[in-house]
């Protein structure tokens, strides 16, 4: 697991072992999670108001239902400025991907999107499944090759070709698509890697049950002891961010990646890449795929 390569958060490199385990070939699509919906009647974190309680400073007025939408800018931006491509639009989530005046027409079979971790993991339950560990997830995404950057091996697009759904060109503002995708794809759109997984990097970032936490110095781990087996990561207090302490709201670990990250901004579409996400915060490219344990 890890890099040393690319973001301090993921390292140290190091060895750990897992138990057997099936998991999903692609994210959940929109015509699975609408399945769940139906049959549960679940309504997702974005099609509720805000609880008040955890965020003290909100004007109640804004308090409305909503999710995070990437809108492209129209010219070069500060890239420490997150605000500047995201909105959090009103009456967006999973069925108004791009707001209220949308809906998943053609999308069928892409990621659900504008969802969180309670409810992937409501999803999860009803499907008899579990969200993957941060571990099991990076298993999967390698496919049997160890240590690469890409779930396919160390050149992002060996001879040009396109081999996950993720921006091509200058981000925010100006995308290439090369690959064919302005935003999410339709599962299995791109080769699978060695597993037979699909879309393990790329395409939308994917939930996991751990908590996120930074691991430390940066240096391999080096060690005369057998492996940490299932490694649970980290623990819900220490999983709240440093940077707004008035919020708390604790973060999971997502991985993989999505269409949105580029070469120039967010190289996180690699099986070692990780990033936290406030358990109650969606956004228009995240989503989730479940595990099932031997």
């Amino acid at each position: 697991m890890g890099s040393t390569r690319f973001y301090p958060e993921e390292a140290p490199v190091r060895k750990v072992a897992v138990d057997s385990f099936w998991i999903d070939e692609t994210p959940v699509t929109n015509r699975q999670f609408a399945r769940f919906v139906d049959e549960t009647g679940h309504v997702t974190t974005a099609e509720q108001s805000f609880d008040m309680a955890l965020y003290a400073d909100i004007d109640p007025a804004d308090a409305r239902p909503g999710s995070l939408v990437f809108r492209r800018t129209s010219t070069p931006v500060d890239l420490s400025d997150p605000s500047q491509w995201w909105e959090y639009c009103y009456g967006a989530d999973w069925r108004h991907p791009l707001g209220p005046d949308s809906d998943l027409t053609g999308l069928d079979d892409h990621p659900v999107v504008h969802v969180t971790a309670p409810d992937a993991e409501a999803y999860a339950a009803w499907a008899g499944k579990a969200l993957p560990s941060e571990a099991e997830w990076e298993y999967a995404a390698r496919g049997g090759i160890e240590g690469a950057e890409y779930a396919w091996g160390d050149e992002l697009a060996p001879d040009g070709a396109m081999l996950a759904n993720y921006w091509q060109g200058l981000f925010p503002f100006a995308n290439q698509m090369l690959d064919g995708w302005e935003r999410t794809s339709p599962v299995g759109t791109f080769p699978a890697n060695g597993y037979g997984l699909y879309d393990m990097v790329g395409n939308v970032w994917e939930i996991t049950a751990d908590w996120f936490q930074v691991r430390g110095t940066g240096k391999p781990a080096r060690s005369c002891c057998a492996p940490e087996r299932n490694p649970g990561g980290g623990r819900r207090r220490d999983s709240f961010d440093p940077a707004t302490p008035g919020v708390r709201v604790p973060r999971r670990v997502i991985k993989g990646g999505s269409h949105l990250c580029a070469a120039n901004y967010c190289q996180r579409y690699r099986p070692a890449a990780r990033h936290p996400q406030m358990v109650d915060s969606s956004t228009s490219h995240i989503g989730f795929r479940c595990i099932r344990r031997a």
